[in-house]
């Protein structure tokens, strides 16, 4: 096992500045207003021939008993037991708090094995600067600087030095990535914690709790997941703050590194001009989707028929291919059928169709339904082969193909997606005119009247000649 590397501190020290260094990514969102980070956010690093897992937490303030600190506070408590080591995070140009004290004080009853990390000291003498850090009695501090990268290969050589080498085996990684998406307070983080049976991101009744993008490994049924909860999305017009610009950059970049993506819509309210534009979103990153209705347990019978139709109405180009789930994530109730959900639209997205079998269903859709003749020119279709997954993407191959229509390259898709079940995910079609090599000697693309000439020669030759 990785040893894990917990970092903890008072709001606004430098953990996710660190926490950003130790894993060389920029996974952890740095800005200077404290109480920007609020759950659990892990991250992999390596140094040598160790590995290390790293826990980046929100601000630790335990004496507050009510509130957002109290729910952070309380994530920081569940990453210190696991935690191997325990990174304590002060501020060299502060100096000790009194806030720093009462940690020392509670990080003292756990037992576990501490380092003090001295931040922002670059530009001064460490021998100085840590001096005044050794009346916390937790041994020697160790004086680095986050943003400016100072001595932290040292910091993570001393952290590592009592744990072994491991012997890394490099895996490909097909477990399924799944971002669970959507307005504001339309239960997100309260759908993960039901998913995961446990409180593992903070899930508060006030809009904006989820800030960052938080990315969760976990195993089901012997199967493994990663599920990324992510920030808000709002209307353009309605984005202030700085932090939740970057928050939606990185909402829309879990949507690009996901395979399924769970879009969450609020049944206690109409679905909103928000939630179609976030559909969108998914859409052209095409990525599967199940579409998830929640708080469905307080909606009576006519309400729910209300937000039926007006999903059908504001969502039907979603729900050409996309299934659509019923649930309350407060209470667990409809949740059973999510996962099989997740796992077949997770196989529809990265399935593997060969050549023959692409090219045996573009001739039975060309016969059942040809593409229609643009002036002189009719498309000839001839095979079709996969170009790619999550989406699939279906090449299509023959000439003329650029006087195939939108609404002939809609009835491809629907016709491929019909054929080999591809349920819950966008299905791209894409044409590659194929050049004939005898270009100049005749024409690539003949008219009606010249390919009938041809087909009676052929005919006439056939008959004559048995060929």
């Amino acid at each position: 096992m990785k040893p894990i590397l917990v970092l903890i501190g008072r709001p606004n020290v430098g953990k996710s500045t660190l926490f950003n260094r130790l894993t060389c990514s920029r996974d952890a969102i740095v800005a200077n207003i404290p109480g920007l980070t609020r759950d659990r956010h892990y991250g992999h690093g390596k140094l040598g021939g160790k590995s290390y897992l790293v826990v980046d937490t929100g601000g630790f303030e335990p004496i507050i008993k009510d509130g957002m600190p109290h729910k952070m506070a309380i994530q920081t408590l569940q990453a210190i037991d696991e935690a191997d080591m325990v990174l304590f995070i002060v501020d060299a140009r502060q100096g000790i708090t009194s806030q720093d004290r009462i940690i020392t004080k509670q990080l003292r009853k756990t037992g576990k094995e501490i380092i003090l990390i001295v931040n922002k000291s670059e530009g001064m003498v460490p021998a100085v600067i840590t001096a005044e850090f050794y009346e916390l009695g937790l041994g020697v501090p160790c004086a680095i600087s986050a943003a400016h990268g100072d001595n932290i290969s040292e910091l993570i050589e001393l952290s590592l030095a009592n744990f072994p080498e491991q012997q890394v085996v490099l895996e490909e990684d097909k477990h399924p990535k799944i971002a669970v998406i959507g307005r504001p307070n339309v239960g997100k983080s309260t759908l993960i914690n039901t998913l995961l049976g446990e409180e593992r991101v903070i899930s508060f009744n006030q809009p904006g709790t989820t800030r960052d993008s938080i990315s969760i490994n976990f195993q089901r049924n012997t199967k493994q997941y990663t599920l990324i909860d992510t920030a808000g999305l709002r209307r353009r017009g309605k984005v202030f703050e700085t932090i939740e610009k970057f928050s939606v950059i990185k909402t829309l970049q879990s949507i690009e590194n996901s395979n399924v993506v769970i879009l969450v819509v609020d049944g206690s309210r109409e679905i909103s001009e928000q939630d179609s534009h976030i559909a969108g979103f998914i859409l052209d990153a095409g990525r599967a989707v199940v579409l998830v209705v929640n708080k469905w347990d307080g909606l009576d019978a006519y309400q729910r028929e209300t937000i039926k139709r007006d999903i059908s109405r504001k969502l039907s180009f979603l729900l050409n291919f996309a299934g659509i789930h019923y649930i309350s994530a407060l209470r667990g109730t409809g949740m059973k059928g999510l996962f099989p959900s997740i796992d077949s639209v997770y196989s529809a997205a990265m399935i593997k169709l060969s050549t023959p079998k692409l090219t045996r269903a573009l001739l039975t859709a060309v016969e059942k339904q040809p593409p229609p003749r643009s002036g002189m020119y009719r498309p000839k279709l001839r095979y079709a082969h996969q170009g790619g997954s999550n989406p699939p993407l279906i090449i299509v191959h023959g000439s003329a193909l650029k006087y195939i229509s939108k609404t002939y390259q809609r009835y491809l898709e629907n016709f491929f997606r019909l054929a080999f079940k591809l349920e819950g995910t966008p299905l791209r079609v894409e044409f590659k005119t194929t050049h004939n090599p005898y270009a100049g000697k005749k024409p690539d693309v003949l008219s009606d009247a010249e390919e009938t000439r041809l087909h009676r020669k052929r005919r006439n030759n056939k008959k004559k000649y048995g060929h």
